[in-house]
C-alpha cells in the first residue's frame, strides 16, 4: 500500500491570527485560504488550519517536526517574535538537535537539526 501524508490539520480558535503565525512567523507559503480553512505548503506536505475548539497544549500528543539547517538561529528568531517557545535547543544521542514550541492555540511543534553523520551511525548501531 503506497501511502504518503496529505497533510496535517490543526484545529484553531482564531483562524486569521493562525494564519499570520504559520505565513509570517513560520515563514510557510499559503497556498489558499477559505473562511474554513487555510493550507500552507511545508515541503510538499500541507499544514491545514481549520476554525474550531482546540484541545490546548499537550505534550503527550503527537508534534510536527520542522526539519531546519540552523535551529538556534530560527530558535532566537522566534524568541524575538513572541512565540511560546517549551524546550531550548537540545543535542539528542540520535544525533539531533530539538527544540519545543506552540502556536497561539497551543498545538505543539519541534524545531529540529540534523546532523546526518551522527544519524546514520546512531541508526547504523541498532
Amino acid at each position: 500500500m503506497g501511502m504518503r501524508v496529505w497533510d496535517i490539520t490543526f484545529t484553531v480558535s482564531d483562524l486569521q491570527r493562525a494564519v499570520e503565525f504559520y505565513g509570517n512567523v513560520l515563514g510557510l507559503e499559503k497556498k489558499y485560504q477559505y473562511s474554513s480553512y487555510a493550507g500552507f505548503d511545508c515541503g510538499g506536505v500541507e499544514i491545514g488550519l481549520r476554525p474550531g475548539n482546540p484541545s490546548g497544549e499537550n505534550l503527550d500528543m503527537p508534534c510536527v517536526d520542522f526539519l531546519i539547517p540552523d535551529i538556534d538561529r530560527c530558535y532566537e528568531e522566534m524568541r524575538r517574535h513572541g512565540v511560546r517557545l517549551l524546550k531550548e535547543p537540545h543535542d539528542t544521542p540520535w544525533g539531533g538537535r530539538t527544540a519545543l514550541f506552540t502556536d497561539p492555540d497551543g498545538n505543539v511543534l519541534q524545531l529540529v537539526q540534523i546532523d546526518w553523520r551522527r544519524y546514520l551511525k546512531a541508526c547504523a548501531s541498532q
